[in-house]
């Protein structure tokens, strides 16, 4: 059975738009996964609310994604796939950076995993859906502002352009799913599922 690390924020936590709290495993989209793929593979959930990729967030430490990737892909491992959705955070306007930045510092991640991973494994790059005005109504609305917006926007072609670098898959999960209406920035129910069968569809394609 080959191994898949779900590593993201709480869009793969599963937080639940609007309500707070999280969507069952049946319902959050690695656990959805998980349904959809059966006894091929075993999917593991590495989502947490506020993680970014490697800015460390001055109201909620310990959310940097680049300082615990190591430890995640050594506890997993060996690791076949490593399947990363981050950059949503990254644009909340304490950090005042671009898409490229957020791109950088994918790169830093991924470096990361590679360097302590046990074997070579494949990945896949996922571009989170991006952040909607409703965001700036919503209870996370003193976090973001316009510019958040437009950088979430950009991610997509950063992203891509990594995923060439690497040699990887990639996916933009805009074309799969949008933020909710309920908040501007998490999956609602229907997305986590049409997420999830994007995802299984792109690891078909990648021959895992």
């Amino acid at each position: 059975m080959k191994k898949i690390i779900c590593y993201g924020d709480s869009n793969t936590f599963g937080y639940i738009p609007g309500k707070g709290g999280r969507y069952d495993c049946h319902t959050r989209w690695p656990g959805k996964l998980q349904d959809l793929s059966g006894t091929s593979f075993e999917v593991i959930e590495e989502g947490l609310c506020g993680r970014t990729t490697a800015f460390e967030d001055m109201t909620c430490p310990g959310r940097c994604g680049l300082d615990t990737m190591g430890a995640i892909i050594k506890s997993h491992g060996p690791v076949d796939l490593l399947v990363v959705m981050l950059g949503s955070n990254d644009c909340k306007t304490q950090f005042h950076v671009s898409a490229a930045q957020i791109k950088d510092a994918l790169e830093q991640v991924i470096k990361e995993a590679i360097c302590h991973a046990a074997k070579p494994f494949q990945m896949l790059l996922i571009a989170p859906a991006p952040i909607t005005e409703n965001v700036l109504k919503s209870g996370f609305g003193t976090e973001f502002d316009k510019t958040s917006l437009k950088v979430s926007g950009e991610l997509a072609a950063e992203y891509k352009k990594l995923a060439e670098v690497y040699a990887c898959g990639f996916l933009d999960a805009s074309e799969a799913v949008c933020a909710s209406v309920t908040d501007g920035l998490h999956l609602d129910k229907d997305s986590h599922l049409a997420l999830a069968r994007a995802v299984a569809e792109k690891i078909k394609e990648m021959q895992l």
